[in-house]
């Protein structure tokens, strides 16, 4: 985790279709080259009068997010859940549970260009063009640096867009150099 000054904006990206807030089932599949976080859509059920509780799976067919990075930098998933959430760094700047956001000014992109100065062609303004995103679900909390980000919805369920996921990850790569077997 990084620690956090008075210059880490956090600002709620409203068009990001907001997660499940009981089973999001977020999943994260990357190499160098390419991020993909994949995680259950919030329903919107007009009859739902908040009583029932639905079971899903990776098979349901409920709606799915499938976020792709560009040239993203850097990612940590894991802790804090929404229990814990308070604890984040940036919990006292509005960061909540169930949401996603991006950090203006922030200290996690600064630590990394701090860390990357001993680099002998090291160019700090290569930095700038980097955003700190936040993914926060009910069990974990997903975060990324990347230039940039898409979203894209499809109907589910997520086991099909696991799929759809490990084509864009190898899509257009060009694999070379030596192969020996172990």
């Amino acid at each position: 985790m990084y620690s956090v000054d008075e210059n880490d904006k956090v600002i709620e990206l409203s068009p990001i279709p907001q997660c499940s807030v009981g089973a999001p089932l977020p999943v994260v599949l990357s190499d160098e080259h390419r991020l993909l976080l994949a995680y259950l859509i919030e329903p919107t059920d007009p009859g739902w009068d908040g009583t029932t509780v639905r079971i899903v799976t990776p098979n349901s067919e409920e709606p799915v997010a499938l976020v792709e990075f560009d040239r993203h930098y850097a990612h940590m998933f894991g802790p804090p859940n929404d229990e814990a959430f308070r604890g984040h760094p940036l919990a006292a700047r509005g960061l909540h549970a169930y949401a996603a956001f991006q950090v203006e000014h922030s200290s996690w992109i600064r630590q990394l260009e701090r860390m990357n100065s001993i680099h002998p062609r090291h160019k700090p303004e290569s930095f700038k063009r980097f955003k700190h995103y936040v993914f926060a679900f009910h069990d974990s909390t997903f975060e990324c640096i990347a230039e940039g980000l898409r979203v894209k919805e499809y109907e589910g369920p997520l086991e099909a867009v696991l799929e759809e996921m490990k084509k864009r990850l190898w899509q257009n790569r060009i694999v070379g150099g030596n192969q020996s077997a172990l």
